[in-house]
């Protein structure tokens, strides 16, 4: 009888598995310059993400060291405590350097999360990125405010890609930085 009930929980468990839904790959800009992206960038929106709760006025920024890895210095005010600032300093590496729109971005070593720029304006002003798991998303801009057409345009490029885009926060950008 003990029998029966684990192959029965096995059978749906195997069957749920046949369930989930399958995603296309996710496709990343084809064509990067690493030294026109350098510099800072400040956050529109995000899908919610632990390490950036209750923060506003959050700013990325990029700088390309001599060895060919990248700085990332992220930036971000408490909403509940004016005045302070949290900073993660992190380093970015290209996995594969035919593919500069991967990156693997470590903070915490040796945890490393992929950081994959999915869309990029030919002028670099404006920025979609993402891991290819769809659990974070960023709308980038390198001004501290995005017309509503173009935000509008990267949201759809997201959901078209297969992010769930409900749960986007807009990121408040009225601090002095």
């Amino acid at each position: 009888m003990r029998l029966i009930k684990i192959i029965g929980i096995m059978m749906m468990l195997l069957s749920l598995s046949f369930c989930r839904t399958v995603r296309e790959p996710l496709e990343v800009e084809e064509s990067v310059n690493l030294e026109r992206y350098a510099g800072k960038w400040y956050e529109i929106a995000r899908l919610p993400n632990r390490f950036e709760k209750g923060l506003k006025c959050v700013t990325a920024t990029y700088k390309l060291c001599e060895d060919g890895r990248i700085q990332v210095i992220n930036r971000g005010h408490k909403i509940a405590g004016p005045g302070k600032v949290e900073e993660a300093k992190g380093v970015a590496h290209l996995k594969d350097k035919g593919q500069p729109a991967k990156l693997k971005v470590t903070f915490f070593w040796p945890f490393s999360g992929k950081y994959w720029i999915l869309d990029l304006d030919e002028r670099y002003r404006y920025a979609l990125v993402g891991s290819p798991s769809r659990k974070y998303l960023w709308i980038l801009s390198r001004s501290k405010t995005m017309d509503e057409k173009t935000y509008d345009r990267l949201l759809s490029e997201a959901r078209a890609r297969g992010f769930d885009i409900s749960e986007m926060i807009r990121t408040l950008q009225d601090c002095d930085n």
